[in-house]
């Protein structure tokens, strides 16, 4: 039995550029990166040093708060370099792979049978526990802690986001898994969110021990704190874990064949991508690996670790994110155009409004670039951000409060429910131009920094 949860509100971005569902490939890259600025909370201490021999599934990183908390290697190999950033910050540990990857063996486990010190136990070993992001804040989850409930959305409906019923088809043994083992951390049960237009055929429509809710609506209908909102709400005091479907696919493999495997088909997209599809790949790989898929040659491209609203911008001499499964090519929008949004016939621009003709044409899809035509500007009260946020809060007081740094504001207006990506939606549409995302993400460090 599920339960439905239809949003009307939302926006959905017609970006050109979407994978065909075919994979054209697998990466086998000479070096992969760890980065420790992919775990939001995690204050990194590296465990090894250059030159160092490691398995995949071997500790590369501990927090300093917390020592039983590891990040692992993803492969197996040699550690060829630790780069460090401004006043020695660890960015990266970069690891020469080898050909054959070798793993750490954890033992085949039984999750049915494991009880929840057990479970935790073993991620945490595996260095697999970071994967649990932490809600308020979308901190690492604290293993001290028993969250309320978990919640996995096995969806997405950002940018050309990857297809998981195309990506994880062969994994369900591995998701149920996943699922069996998390169900005993916490008394709220695990919650599966899966797409309503998809759920007749879906594989994830048949997971067991877990609740499972129908979605329907446009993005961000399938972030999972979109959902988490609608299910049971986060109250001060309160504590949800979140897991992309993915990283569960991961856990479950420990769980089933006692090694780390965090291979993953990497939906390779945008306007700027040549034949888009999708590559077996790792977390860590580089980006310039993927150069079959666009013009080494070309100008003026954005390399995105994750979707167009809500990734890491990560350059080409980047490298994919941990909880990534998606790439995004952009053309980096610089130029200046004559008379602008005066000028009533762009045929090439989409407008979420009227504002031009392109609601007369909703299959087409755009070549969007980076271009926000204008600087930022006073808030224009309306009820714009409102329109494409299928949230119970209040946007514009939420995000003037996180200005002001005024903190019974931030609790009042709703920032214990929300991560920066949820209101990527209200920074594509705001006529006023501001980084909406980073003024939240500066928001939740200053809760943070006062709360703790």
């Amino acid at each position: 039995m599920s339960n439905n949860i239809d949003l009307k509100r939302g926006l959905t971005i017609p970006l050109s550029g979407a994978a065909a569902l075919k994979t054209s490939g697998t990466i086998v890259p000479q070096t992969v990166a760890i980065k420790p600025t992919d775990f939001k909370g995690f204050a990194p201490r590296l465990l090894v040093r250059e030159g160092d021999k490691v398995l995949a599934g071997s500790p590369v990183l501990a927090d300093k708060q917390n020592p039983d908390l590891l990040v692992s290697s993803p492969v197996s190999g040699e550690i060829q370099a630790i780069v460090r950033g401004d006043k020695r910050k660890l960015l990266a540990v970069l690891v020469k792979a080898d050909e054959k990857v070798q793993y750490q063996d954890f033992g085949i486990h039984n999750p049915g049978g494991m009880k929840a010190e057990e479970v935790k136990e073993l991620l945490l070993k595996a260095g697999l526990f970071p994967a649990l992001v932490q809600r308020p804040y979308g901190i690492v989850a604290d293993p001290s802690l028993t969250p309320k409930a978990i919640f996995i959305s096995t969806f997405s409906t950002a940018p050309l986001a990857a297809d998981t019923e195309y990506t994880l088809s062969e994994d369900f043994a591995a998701f149920q898994a996943c699922v069996d083992a998390l169900g005993k951390l916490t008394p709220g049960g695990v919650h599966v969110g899966i797409s309503k237009a998809t759920a007749s055929s879906s594989p994830f429509h048949k997971v067991e021990r877990a609740i499972i809710h129908e979605v329907s609506g446009k993005h961000p209908a399938g972030n999972v704190g979109v959902q988490i909102s609608h299910i049971s709400p986060i109250m001060k005091g309160d504590t949800v874990w979140t897991l992309s479907p993915v990283l569960a696919v991961a856990i479950g493999r420990l769980l089933l064949t006692g090694k780390v495997d965090l291979r993953r088909k990497i939906a390779v997209t945008g306007p700027m991508a040549i034949d888009p599809a999708y590559v077996d790949a790792l977390p860590g790989i580089p980006v310039k690996s993927l150069r079959k898929f666009y013009d080494p040659t070309a100008n003026e491209l954005r390399f995105v670790s994750g979707d167009a609203l809500s990734g890491e911008s990560v350059g080409e001499d980047g490298y994919l994110g941990y909880f990534s499964d998606q790439i995004t090519i952009l053309r980096e929008g610089r130029e200046r155009e004559l008379l602008g949004w005066i000028n009533p016939i762009r045929p090439k621009q989409f407008s979420s409004s009227r504002a031009y003709f392109s609601w007369l044409t909703p299959k087409k899809t755009y070549p969007i670039d980076t271009n926000t035509h204008g600087g930022v500007r006073a808030f224009v009260c309306s009820n714009v951000y409102g329109d494409v946020l299928p949230m119970d809060i209040f946007p514009v007081y939420l995000i003037k409060a996180c200005l002001a740094g005024n903190i019974d504001d931030m609790e009042k207006y709703g920032i214990y429910e929300v991560l920066p990506e949820d209101l990527a939606t209200c920074e594509f549409v705001d006529p006023s131009k501001n980084d909406i995302q980073d003024i939240i993400a500066k928001g939740i460090d200053t809760m943070i920094k006062e709360m703790s």
